[in-house]
C-alpha cells in the first residue's frame, strides 16, 4: 500500500464496516447531504435558530460515532496505542459531530412548517405584515 487511492479507501472501509454496512452508509449520507442543499436552496438562507439546535446536537454525534465505530470493529479505549490512534479517534468524533448537526437541522427544516418571516431592509420590514388595528385618534369625554 505504498498509494492512497480512492480504490485503497474504500477497500480498506469496506472490510473495517462489512462491505454491506459501508455502503450503506455511503448512501444516506449522500441523500441527508442532497436534503441539505435542497433546505439551503429551498430556504435561500440558513436558520440560525435552527442552526443553533442542530450544535447543540453535536457533542450527541460525536460521542454516537466514537461508540458506533468501538462496536462495529470490536474494539474499545484500552486498545488506543499511541497519538494516531488518538488523532483517528477524534477525527471519528469530528465527524460524527458535523454528521449530527447536519442531520439536526435539516430535519427541522423538513418537519416543520415554514412561517413567512419578514425581511429587515433598513428600518423597513417588508413582507407580511400583522393587522393594524384601527387607533382612536379622538376622545370623547
Amino acid at each position: 500500500m505504498k498509494e492512497l487511492t480512492l480504490e485503497t479507501m474504500i477497500a480498506v472501509f469496506e472490510e473495517i464496516f462489512g462491505r454491506g454496512l459501508f455502503w450503506v452508509m455511503v448512501v444516506l449520507a449522500a441523500a441527508i447531504t442532497a436534503a441539505y442543499l435542497y433546505v439551503l436552496v429551498r430556504d435561500r438562507a440558513m436558520s440560525m435558530r435552527k442552526f443553533l439546535l442542530a450544535q447543540l446536537a453535536m457533542p450527541f454525534g460525536a460521542v454516537a460515532a466514537v461508540l458506533f465505530v468501538q462496536a462495529v470493529t470490536s474494539s474499545h479505549f484500552r486498545d488506543i496505542g499511541g497519538p494516531v490512534d488518538v488523532i483517528v479517534l477524534l477525527g471519528v468524533a469530528v465527524v460524527g459531530a458535523v454528521g449530527a448537526a447536519i442531520l439536526v437541522y435539516t430535519a427541522q427544516s423538513l418537519l416543520r412548517s415554514k412561517v413567512p418571516a419578514q425581511k429587515v431592509i433598513g428600518a423597513v420590514a417588508v413582507g407580511p405584515q400583522p393587522p393594524k388595528m384601527p387607533s382612536n385618534t379622538s376622545r370623547s369625554a
